[in-house]
């Protein structure tokens, strides 16, 4: 009897050790450690004092094109000394593996190691940091354009909220005021002035689980997996909104937020169109976000994407920052 189909497999990382050893010309004593299982899976690689990360796409996840286009991206940062983790190639100049995996192939991609670790919270004069480091990339980026998604009202609004609808019941309090507001944030997206808002290539995923801190001053951006086109407002809304959900102490969003700002500003200003929008970005990215979630859920399916946790994220999470924002209902 033939194997029974897979559409997600867990590839073994002592067999992967030996297949990367072997591609890269690494030492004899390499290793491989899985570090993270989601949409894709995240390999440490190991050869002596020498670290790496391998990233293993899911299947169907992104076309071969649109890696190289992230890949692309990354070597433009790069050499414009933004500190990002970059793409090695092997000797033969591949940057691109094809592994015949279960389900089908997939493709991986060795990076470069980020030094440090993530930390959740971290002071004002990092976020200030930040701040120089994502304008320093807007300036780089804007009016470029990838062959990747655009990320339009349809994307991070309606399609994203299909496939949320497939795990949550729209008889629940919760889908009703999704469903609510999801009108009044379209039509903020449809009557948006277009023409004073920057537009290029975005990250749309920078917060502390991306980045690496290197002795509480060294950053180190990865991961972008979700990089496409739109407005450049969207990383500030992602960011911005990761301060507010990380810092819990009295003063210490307001206090985060003003050097993550000033910081920003240092290198170019934010128009004012964009700050007005910023709170309605927010809340359309978590719609996009739980879309994506529920839209790979056999990638990452475990106690956390159900019903009763996908309420309690809208809840605790979505409709606060909505009411912090004082946005209509």
């Amino acid at each position: 009897m033939q194997p029974f189909p897979v559409v997600c497999s867990t590839l073994s990382a002592t067999h992967l050790a030996v297949y990367l050893q072997q591609q890269y010309y690494l030492g004899a004593g390499t290793t491989c450690r899985l570090i993270r299982a989601a949409i894709n899976h995240v390999y440490l690689v190991t050869d002596g004092a020498q670290h790496y990360v391998f990233r293993l796409y899911s299947l169907n996840w992104r076309t071969e094109t649109e890696i190289a286009e992230e890949l692309k991206l990354l070597d433009l940062l790069k050499e414009n000394g933004i500190p990002v983790s970059f793409a090695l190639p092997d000797p033969e100049g591949n940057y691109i593996q094809h592994i015949p995996a279960p389900e089908g192939m997939r493709m991986g991609v060795l990076f470069s190691y980020a030094k440090g670790e993530k930390t959740l919270n971290f002071s004002e004069t990092l976020h200030y940091k930040l701040g120089v480091i994502m304008a320093r990339m807007h300036k780089i980026t804007e009016g470029l354009s990838l062959q990747r998604v655009h990320y339009t009202h349809r994307v991070l609004l309606m399609d994203s909220f299909e496939w949320l609808k497939q795990y949550l019941s729209a008889n629940t309090e919760e889908m009703q005021w999704m469903q609510r507001v999801q009108p009044y944030l379209l039509q903020q997206y449809l009557n948006a002035p277009s023409h004073l808002l920057r537009k290029g290539v975005v990250h749309l995923d920078i917060w502390f689980d991306n980045m690496n801190i290197h002795n509480n001053e060294e950053v180190t951006i990865f991961d972008f997996d979700f990089c496409g086109n739109g407005w450049l407002l969207h990383d500030l809304a992602y960011y911005i909104m990761q301060i507010y959900n990380t810092e819990k102490e009295p003063g210490m969003y307001e206090l985060k937020l003003d050097h993550f700002l000033k910081g920003y500003e240092s290198v170019t200003p934010i128009p004012e169109a964009e700050r007005q929008l910023i709170p309605v970005a927010s809340i359309s990215l978590y719609f996009f976000y739980l879309g994506v979630q529920c839209q790979r859920f056999e990638n990452w399916t475990n106690s956390h994407l159900n019903e009763t946790w996908l309420k309690r994220y809208i809840n605790l999470v979505i409709k606060k920052l909505y009411s912090f924002h004082q946005l209509p209902e």
